[in-house]
């Protein structure tokens, strides 16, 4: 059987919530979730899920490049509150901008489009990689939809050298033959994720194409630096906004002014955040917590989400 017969036919995006469930044995019964659309100024639209009660959102989850909103499912199941996860712009199902220009700050305008809309009660702001320095961003541009926010796994800390691993895998190649060479190498790039999560993440996160081959969903380019986002299912930022290794990044002044309460989550497998890190986001924001989640890399989300969701619901407490 081809692979366009299998994986594809049978992919549905709201019909893999009992894998996540049974995975992580979770008590739990799957909940309500739609997906909506928000119109943006200029013909765009960013596309979002709503877990649970629409406009009831208590959460806001915001992926890492090259993901997309279903990254979340897990931790949004195990969570258990009403919740809204934004595709970001050029992700998932949110158009993609003409002029490729994917910086937090532009994320983080057309984010806060869609919070406004479908989740302006949220209590917390949580972000991962690319959508954690787009979630700080929003919390300084617009800081009235960001009560508390909690970043996974990055700071503006990051470098080059840091995110070796994540920029050698997004620079691989756009289209695979089959299926099964897809998943091949996401499992290569993804040592802490089980075959299993990365299989539903791909289908959650690539298409096959007539001849048999699969392609990645999001848009690759980023015309602000000629750079790729940074993944293709399990974490990222874009490389536009990896500096480097020698150069203070100037995000660094966006995070001393953040006024929300502020959370740093670390993967303790990642190297894309380390203490170094750690050391100037306290001085810088002296009131943060941090968490370090035993066994998980930069993906906390994917691979210790019940972890994660019990740090969120410590959050909302």
């Amino acid at each position: 059987m081809s692979d366009i017969a299998g994986p594809a036919s049978h992919y549905n995006e709201f019909g893999l919530f009992h894998e996540n469930i049974a995975e992580f044995g979770l008590n739990v019964a799957i909940p309500t979730v739609v997906r909506g659309h928000v119109e943006l100024d200029d013909g765009r639209s960013v596309s979002a899920l709503s877990w649970g009660e629409p406009g009831a959102a208590e959460v806001v989850f915001v992926h890492g490049g090259a993901q997309n909103a279903h990254t979340w499912d897990t931790v949004a199941l195990a969570l258990g509150r009403p919740a809204l996860a934004v595709d970001l712009p050029g992700h998932g199902h949110s158009s993609w901008r003409s002029d490729g220009a994917y910086s937090p700050a532009n994320l983080a305008d057309d984010v806060a489009v869609a919070i406004r809309q479908h989740a302006p009660d949220a209590r917390l702001v949580v972000g991962m990689s690319l959508g954690g320095l787009t979630s700080m961003l929003l919390a300084t541009r617009h800081p009235e939809l960001v009560q508390s926010l909690v970043m996974v796994d990055i700071t503006p800390g990051v470098n080059q050298k840091k995110a070796k691993a994540i920029i050698d895998f997004v620079n691989g190649p756009q289209s695979f033959a089959g299926f099964d060479d897809l998943l091949a190498r996401t499992v290569e790039f993804n040592p802490t994720r089980s075959e299993s999560s990365l299989r539903r993440g791909i289908l959650h996160n690539a298409h096959p194409v007539a001849d048999g081959s699969w392609q990645w969903n999001y848009d690759r380019t980023n015309r602000l630096e000629a750079s790729d986002s940074i993944d293709g299912g399990s974490s990222g930022m874009p490389e536009s906004d990896v500096i480097s290794d020698e150069a203070h990044n100037p995000l660094w002044d966006d995070f001393a002014s953040m006024a929300c309460k502020l959370t740093l989550v670390r993967g303790s497998l990642s190297p894309v955040v380390d203490d170094t890190d750690v050391a100037e986001a306290k001085r810088l924001q002296p009131a943060m917590v941090v968490h370090l989640v035993d066994g998980a890399g930069h993906s906390v989300q994917g691979d210790r989400p019940v972890e994660l969701a019990a740090i969120i619901t410590s959050e909302l407490s």
